[in-house]
């Protein structure tokens, strides 16, 4: 059976995956952990913010291979959805999100596309990172390892916003004005080996993302056909 393919415009998405919105952001965000274990050396005193952004920075410039499990959880107007499921990232913007609950599906980049799968629905959304670039965080800028400063107009410390691990950090980062109207601000929680252990997304709309990480793996080797996605015979493919 042949696979149907329909187009739509970039303003008729759909709207029943909003997670889909922020993958790219998650998933470079929890790349940042890649490098290898950075420890803190000790000091008499707490370092700077301006300090502790460029230790963390210093963690991704080795970037080469993630897997983790992961949790995600959608908060709007009194509505929260919990999904759960392993994350694969690679360089040059591949990533391979598997959910396996509460529905399966599955959000891959190769690298030049997005594909959003759902098995319950036959679906298969494609659409340009080019475009989802343009609309988001400029994730170009994280894949090439620049200062998270090209990223936010402002980053500080925030441990009081979130009930983090022992030990842990707490970084809340604004965005920069041209990002504005796409999130309002970001929290990430940060482990004293500087692993990412959970990334929170404020929208204007007050809904609210986040991701947390599980059984991070760093640098192990990744079969590249994780990062390739045929559909199914019988799959409506749908282009934007």
């Amino acid at each position: 059976m042949a696979v149907t393919v329909r187009t739509t415009s970039r303003s008729g998405r759909r709207s029943g995956h909003p997670a889909s919105l922020l993958f790219f952001v998650v998933g470079i965000v929890a790349a940042m952990a890649l490098g290898p274990a950075f420890a803190s050396p000790n000091a008499t005193a707490p370092p700077s913010i301006e300090d502790y952004v460029r230790r963390f920075e210093s963690n991704y410039h080795t970037l080469r291979s993630l897997e983790a499990d992961f949790k995600q959880v959608y908060f709007a107007w009194g509505n929260r959805r919990v999904e759960s499921g392993k994350v694969y990232l690679a360089p040059s913007g591949r990533m391979r999100w598997t959910y396996d609950q509460p529905e399966t599906k599955v959000f891959l980049s190769d690298g030049k596309h997005l594909f959003l799968y759902v098995p319950s629905e036959k679906q298969l959304t494609i659409s340009s990172l080019h475009d989802v670039q343009d609309a988001r965080v400029p994730l170009d800028i994280l894949l090439s390892h620049l200062p998270l400063s090209r990223v936010f107009s402002r980053i500080e410390f925030a441990d009081e916003a979130l009930k983090a691990e022992p030990g842990d950090r707490v970084i809340r980062g604004y965005p920069k004005a041209q990002y504005s109207k796409d999130y309002r601000s970001c929290l990430i929680e940060i482990t004293p080996r500087f692993n990412v252990r959970r990334l929170v997304v404020f929208y204007p709309d007050n809904s609210t993302m986040q991701f947390t990480f599980r059984h991070i793996e760093r640098n192990k080797p990744l079969d590249p056909a994780l990062f390739v996605f045929t559909p199914p015979p019988g799959t409506e493919i749908i282009r934007q």
